[in-house]
């Protein structure tokens, strides 16, 4: 699947790890119960740098970028 073939290429490793970033800054300035927003922010963060792509096993691909 397109989808998953993009997501472990790097720029979908670039756009999770951007995204990641955003969600935590986001739940951070809105604080309250956003702060769990940073805390979700973490999974895409983390797979991106660990270049990993939890989704691809769901299209048959490999987990790993």
């Amino acid at each position: 699947m397109k989808f998953a073939q993009f997501m472990s290429s790097a720029t979908g490793r670039l756009l999770r790890i951007v995204a990641g970033i955003a969600l935590i800054v986001i739940g951070l300035i809105a604080g309250g119960g956003w702060v769990t927003l940073s805390v979700i922010g973490l999974v895409p963060l983390i797979a991106g740098l660990a270049n990993v792509c939890l989704l691809a096993p769901l299209f048959g691909q490999p987990l790993k970028g």
